[in-house]
């Protein structure tokens, strides 16, 4: 089995003291230690150029592994298998597979040898012209911008101890949930533009909608959070979308609209993908479009991309086997 391991080394715990663990666990693997973009997109170029890889670690964020998707599709190369390893701040896609830490992935990879890989096969979400796992606005996308924000204008020690969950959490209870409780809610229209809709029900069944086909408004009215994903976590154990997993050939469609105070009072259930909550809607879609009576904050995979009103979302052509690593002996 060929192994191609990229870093990011500008994830929150890339550093080039891992390339010591990949060369003493994996010591013919092809290593790239990136930075940038261009470094990054210039590792996947001449790993394509030769005999290239059957498995392709991405040491990073879920940022990171989108990104190496992308620039893969990009070049007209074939997705080969993908192990997630967190690095990055929120690692949701990665925690899904069961992804340990970055010595111990490196050492599981090398004991399991030329084994067939076990792996668990993702639909993706296209939106824009980019793969992700998930995209959506709403309280996540507000918070991760603020987020982002705090890490900027801290001090790199501070950054570093408040980098991750307390960083989400301070971010989350000192600047998103205050501003959202005094803002008015946007409003969301919800249109299906693909194949029949499906709805959860409330005891989590996959039904079809009455006159749901091609065309339908599923939905229309006040939004706090709304996504598709074909993942159920985004980040930091959030389980938003927990029933993406449950029909193949469809993503994950959300609307939350309960406003911030009893949001607030319901997260512990939210993040742990409990249903059903009172103003909760879950769909199963190929296609659909989101039309905002204003602009939000709107994210791809954890990153923040700008303010959209109309945003349309796919389910993509491409599929991705992905390392399952509760598979592979610990």
């Amino acid at each position: 089995m060929s192994t191609a391991v990229l870093i990011n080394l500008r994830s929150r715990r890339g550093s080039k003291s891992l390339e010591r663990t990949v060369r003493r666990f994996l010591p013919e693997a092809r290593l790239g230690l990136t930075r940038t973009l261009e470094e990054a997109q210039r590792f996947l170029r001449d790993l394509s150029a030769g005999p290239g890889a059957d498995l392709v670690v991405s040491g990073g964020g879920d940022g990171t592994a989108i990104g190496l998707l992308n620039e893969m599709r990009r070049q007209g190369t074939p997705l080969p298998t993908i192990g997630l390893v967190p690095l990055g701040t929120g690692n949701g896609w990665a925690r899904v597979t069961g992804s340990p830490s970055f010595p111990r992935a490196m050492e599981r990879l090398a004991s399991h040898g030329a084994r067939p890989l076990p792996t668990k096969r993702f639909s993706l979400v296209e939106v824009e012209g980019t793969l992700s796992p998930w995209a959506g606005t709403g309280w996540d996308a507000e918070v991760v911008a603020d987020y982002q924000r705090v890490m900027h204008a801290l001090p790199k020690k501070y950054a570093e101890w408040f980098g991750g969950f307390p960083g989400y959490m301070m971010s989350l209870f000192g600047l998103t949930i205050p501003r959202m409780m005094v803002m008015k809610q946007a409003h969301v229209r919800l249109v299906n533009t693909g194949a029949p809709a499906l709805w959860i029900d409330p005891a989590g069944r996959a039904v079809p909608v009455p006159n749901g086909g091609n065309g339908a408004v599923l939905y229309e009215g006040p939004v706090s959070v709304c996504g598709a994903s074909t993942t159920t976590e985004v980040g930091l154990g959030l389980r938003a979308f927990p029933f993406a997993h449950d029909v193949p050939g469809r993503m994950g469609v959300r609307i939350y609209a309960a406003p911030t105070l009893e949001g607030t009072r319901n997260i512990r259930k939210i993040w742990r993908g409990v249903h059903p909550l009172p103003k909760d809607h879950h769909w199963l879609l190929d296609a659909c479009r989101m039309e905002f009576d204003r602009p939000v904050n709107f994210e791809i995979g954890g990153d923040v991309v700008g303010k959209r009103t109309t945003v349309d979302f796919t389910l993509a052509r491409e599929t991705v086997d992905v390392l399952d690593w509760t598979r592979i002996a610990a």
